[in-house]
This record gives C-alpha cells, structure tokens and sequence, in this order.
C-alpha cells in the first residue's frame, strides 16, 4: 500500500475541484491519497441539486464568488478560506470510511477537541456540526471528501446559502447557525493553515505508513485536469436546465429532500421534460426518475419497485 498526499496552493474552486476528480481517475490499485484544499467564497451543491433554490447566485456572483457543482451527492455546504476541505482517494480495496473519520478525529484530538460520527454523513463536535461529508464510486478510485468548518465566515454562510424551512424544522432550531460550530469557537488557537501537519501525521499514523508528497502544480499541468476545469465552472454543467425550470413540487422525506420539476404536452397528456433536485446521497436517483418520468401519462402514474422513487411519485399522483 502507498499513501500520497498533496496540498491545493489556489482556493479557485474549479481547479481545486478538476484535481479531485483526476485523481479520481488514476488507475492506482494500490494507493490511498489525502487531498487538502481550500476554496474562496464558495458555495458547494450536490450533483443533483438546484443552485437557484440551494443559494442567492446573483449576490454570490455579484461579490466575486462560486457556486460549484461536485460530483457527489448530498447538500449544499459554504466554503471560504477559514475553512479546509480534505478528499480521500482510495482503491476500493483499500477505502475505508471508518479510517478516514479516524484521521480527522485523531488531528483535532492535538487541539483538544473530540469529533463524533453522526447520522448519515455528519461529523459533530460538542453535539453541533463542524463537518458535512459526501462520497462516490469511481471507475479506478473511490471518493470520500468533506469540509471542516474551522474559521468560516457564519454570517457569509447566512447571506448566501438558502436554509429551507422544513430542514430547521426538521433539526428543531430557529437557524442554521445554531446547528453547526466553527472549531475554532472550540480551541482559538485552530485555523485552516495549522491544522494540515496534523491531517497529515494522523494520515501517516492511521495507516502505519509514511506518505509521499504529490506535487499540485504537475497535477493541475495535465491536459485532463485543465479539461476538467473546464467543464467544472462552465454554465451547463453548473446551472443546467434549472435556468429555465421553477419547481412545481417539493417534499422532505426521511431519505432527503426534493424538488420536482416537470414539462407537460398538454395536447397529450404526456411529460415531455423532467428536473429533480435532491440532497439524496444515491447520484443516480435524478436520472432514474427522469427516464421514469419522460415520456410518460399524467393520467396514469408509472410502476416501480423502489421506494425512494414510489416516494416521490407521490407528489405527482
């Protein structure tokens, strides 16, 4: 087993971003990489969401910011340089959730604080949120990154990000800044510049291994992640068919919140176009319901053997 590392040296979410998904896509069947990296006034959306419905674009835009787009799914999250967000890149033999946790819990035990597993993907210190974490399946290489909410600007987090209703009420607090905690709050001594030496001696020491350095720059000098860096900040792939969707339905469910959009031929009755947003953690879930959907009778809901998509059905039928 090999352990790599490198440390992003631009907070240019899309490059950051491009680099992830490179390596991502390396044919190492015997490698597990940690990744840190720190983006600018931005905020993340999962595959699947709806940046119009997950944050104010135009005032994030108009205050030199981005909106980014990952390749997981799950929620939206804010990212700005008070903050450090890690990604661990693992052969799947070698990915392992739990170990990774470990990393993060055993840097933050140097500064006194104790990091807990809670729920589906959430890391909680003191009983509120420091660390939201997302993960996928690639090709070559597993994924599992997050952020760490260390000096984040919580007011910026406010003004930007759009906290729905139901999921306040659904954690049973008034804001969103009662539900999740800066570390620093914590140990005032923490920032997101001294705590990388710590991330990686906990890399080392979890995995029994010493880690080698990975440059960054040659990285991002590969024609596949300038490719990918393209693609990662342009329109399409950001905003999509949500610039000319409004959602029509909307639903929190116990699995993940959504929002439906359809087009309908009225002459026939039929769906002609179909948008989902979800926070659903499943990055496939959107494309399952579209080819479901498209093509299909409003007067007749369709068959299907999953719960998750009978769910949804149901706002429709």
């Amino acid at each position: 087993m090999n352990l790599k590392f490198t440390v992003s040296n631009q907070t240019n979410p899309y490059v950051n971003v491009a680099v992830e998904n490179w390596l991502v896509a390396q044919p190492d069947n015997d490698s597990v990489v940690l990744y840190l990296w720190k983006n600018h006034r931005t905020v993340v959306i999962g595959q699947n969401q709806n940046p119009f419905a997950e944050c104010d674009v135009q005032r994030l835009n108009a205050d030199g910011g981005y909106v980014m787009r990952r390749t997981t799914g799950g929620g939206a999250v804010y990212h700005d340089d008070g903050n450090i967000n890690f990604s661990f890149v693992a052969s799947p033999s070698l990915y392992d959730q739990a170990r990774h946790f470990d990393v993060i819990a055993q840097a933050l035990k140097h500064f006194g604080i104790e990091a807990e597993v809670s729920g589906r993907n959430d890391l909680l210190a003191n009983g509120r949120k420091f660390s939201g974490n997302a993960f996928s399946k690639g090709r070559h290489q597993w994924l599992h990154h997050g952020t760490l909410l260390i000096r984040g600007n919580v007011d910026d987090l406010s003004r930007y990000l759009r906290v729905k209703p139901s999921k306040l009420h659904k954690h049973g607090v008034a804001s969103v800044q009662s539900r999740i905690v800066n570390l620093s709050e914590l140990n005032p001594s923490l920032n997101s510049d001294n705590i990388v030496p710590h991330l990686l001696s906990a890399f080392e020491s979890t995995y029994g291994a010493k880690a080698q350095s990975v440059d960054f720059d040659q990285i991002v000098s590969q024609p596949d992640t300038q490719e990918l860096t393209a693609k990662y900040s342009s329109k399409e792939w950001l905003y999509g068919r949500w610039q000319n969707f409004t959602a029509q339905y909307a639903h929190q469910f116990d699995w993940g919140e959504v929002e439906l959009s359809i087009t309908v031929d009225e002459a026939t009755q039929t769906i002609t176009d179909v948008a989902l947003a979800t926070d659903a953690l499943d990055v496939e879930l959107s494309a399952k319901v579209r080819n479901l959907l498209a093509g299909a009778s409003t007067l007749t809901p369709p068959t299907t053997d999953d719960k998750i998509i009978s769910d949804i059905l149901t706002l429709i039928w």
